[in-house]
């Protein structure tokens, strides 16, 4: 575990004293050998900037990944892990982690070791020193390193949404996001909002801020993912989100 040769005892007694500033949610499913690489790398962007926890959140793995952050919730104190006994979901293991966050405010991340942690602290600085009515701040994959297939239906589905909920962001379905948990807890919870939260936040009157971040290819595992589960599930939601918007107080 190489992050433990980084932590200095004085920094770990701070931990364990103080509340985290930031909680870090990462939703997984079938994600082994993904997620031991990401919780290092998270915690060693994080150890020396601020304080920070880790929440897994285990949506039904079928493969080695329980087995993986078990080993993780032992050897870190920073590390807290969640599950649920079946696949619920990308939306609900993200709720649950949020649910469960000590910090006020909150990054979430896909568990594939796509998202770079790196852009977790210039994230969390431009929520926390940017405007007031800033509320959300949303990466934006500008050279995305995914197959040609999952561009195409991703390009369609921001396009049309942007036309329908005209929420001003250009890559609403980027992985990382940093926010403020009681937000997120006001939001109306439903299958697939993780895939409109930066609409869900503005129907309140908050501006959600959009950041380029970098975006890496996939290492291990495979994408869950496609085109049936992606793009055409998504107009239902589109449009439920769309009333939403409409009837908003």
């Amino acid at each position: 575990m190489p992050y433990e040769t980084q932590t200095s005892a004085e920094s770990a007694v701070s931990r364990r004293c103080l509340p985290p500033q930031l909680t870090v949610v990462v939703p997984v499913f079938d994600e082994a050998g993904n997620v031991q690489p990401l919780v290092d790398e998270i915690a060693g962007v994080l150890g020396p900037r601020m304080r920070f926890e880790i929440v897994v959140v285990d949506d039904g793995s079928t493969d080695g990944t329980s087995s993986e952050i078990d080993a993780l919730d032992r050897h870190y104190d920073f590390v807290r892990v969640l599950r649920h006994p079946a696949n619920r979901g990308q939306s609900a293991a993200i709720r649950t982690g949020v649910e469960a966050a000590a910090a006020p405010v909150v990054t979430v991340l896909d568990g594939d070791g796509q998202n770079d942690p790196a852009d977790i602290p210039a994230m969390y600085g431009h929520l926390k020193c940017g405007s007031a009515d800033c509320r959300m701040v949303v990466g934006d994959r500008r050279r995305r390193h995914d197959s040609a297939l999952r561009k195409l239906s991703s390009r369609i589905a921001n396009g049309v949404r942007a036309r329908v909920l005209d929420d001003g962001i250009r890559d609403t379905g980027c992985g990382i996001k940093v926010f403020y948990r009681d937000d997120f807890l006001a939001l109306p919870a439903f299958d697939h909002m993780h895939r409109f939260l930066p609409a869900l936040i503005q129907r309140d009157g908050a501006r959600v801020c959009s950041v380029p971040v970098n975006h890496r290819p996939r290492v291990r595992g495979t994408s869950k993912y496609g085109v049936g589960n992606r793009l055409w599930a998504g107009i239902a939601d589109m449009l439920g989100v769309l009333w939403l918007r409409r009837r908003s107080l």
